[in-house]
């Protein structure tokens, strides 16, 4: 096997032996399936109760989805804010990172007042989950364009907005790139943990439905769903990363 090959299915190696290990530890020590079940008993679970689970997936999966168009679009309009302007970065800037050290746990029960028991609560906290990284990425590719080619660019005669929009803009996509894979998975966290508190449906209302039957072995069925749609929507944002961006990846690729 190529060495590409091998990074290529490094992962699949590995996650097979975690698998086989834990199965082997289960057995060995007998451990309880309500205490913590052994992936047969997952998979088991997964096919039994795959009709609930699709559906609650799907139910998860365009919660998250809706929350985190928003964020992307909520993202980058901040990012190009604060990014632009020093006086906007100065003023926003800290009190994104105040905001962002909230536990999102603690707003949860202020959006159930506001909206009550549903997929408000849901959309809401996975927007407010991941539409930081996005301000971030983006403020950052904006600010640290080099001042030696703004004033090139300046020089011949191009203005502040053209320089953001045609140099600054595309010299973001990296970072616009690498925040989506960072957002995407925080976002299905938040919905998660808001359907586990204010949710009447979805992966985060059958995992807590599950836990209180000691169903452990459908609770994480639950987890393996969740982590599988995040592993699949990271998987698709790094590929169109890197069918849109592989200029910036040249120097990285030999070897």
């Amino acid at each position: 096997m190529t060495k590409k090959q091998i990074e290529r299915w490094s992962p699949v190696v590995l996650l097979l032996i975690i698998l086989a290990l834990w199965q082997a530890v289960v057995s060995i020590f007998g451990i309880a399936e309500y205490i913590f079940p052994a992936p047969l008993a997952i998979a088991e679970a997964m096919a039994e109760f795959a009709g609930p689970i699709a559906q609650a997936a799907w139910k998860t999966f365009w919660v998250t989805m809706v929350g985190f168009g928003i964020s992307i679009v909520v993202g980058v309009m901040l990012g190009f804010l604060v990014g632009s302007s020093r006086l906007a970065y100065a003023a926003v800037y800290p009190l994104l990172v105040a905001f962002n050290a909230v536990p999102k746990a603690a707003i949860v029960p202020i959006l159930i007042v506001w909206f009550g028991i549903g997929v408000g609560p849901g959309i809401l906290t996975a927007f407010l989950i991941s539409f930081f990284p996005i301000t971030v990425n983006m403020a950052t590719g904006l600010a640290t364009l080099e001042p030696e080619l703004e004033d090139v660019l300046r020089v011949l005669g191009a203005k502040r907005w053209d320089v953001l929009i045609k140099v600054g803009l595309p010299r973001s996509m990296p970072y616009f790139y690498g925040s989506l894979k960072i957002a995407i998975t925080l976002a299905f966290v938040g919905t998660v943990l808001a359907e586990m508190t204010a949710g009447d449906s979805g992966i985060g209302y059958l995992m807590l439905s599950a836990g209180s039957q000691q169903r452990m072995a459908l609770a994480f069925a639950g987890l393996v769903v969740i982590g599988a749609m995040a592993m699949i929507m990271y998987e698709l944002f790094s590929y169109i990363e890197k069918h849109t961006t592989a200029w910036a990846h040249r120097g990285s690729q030999g070897g």
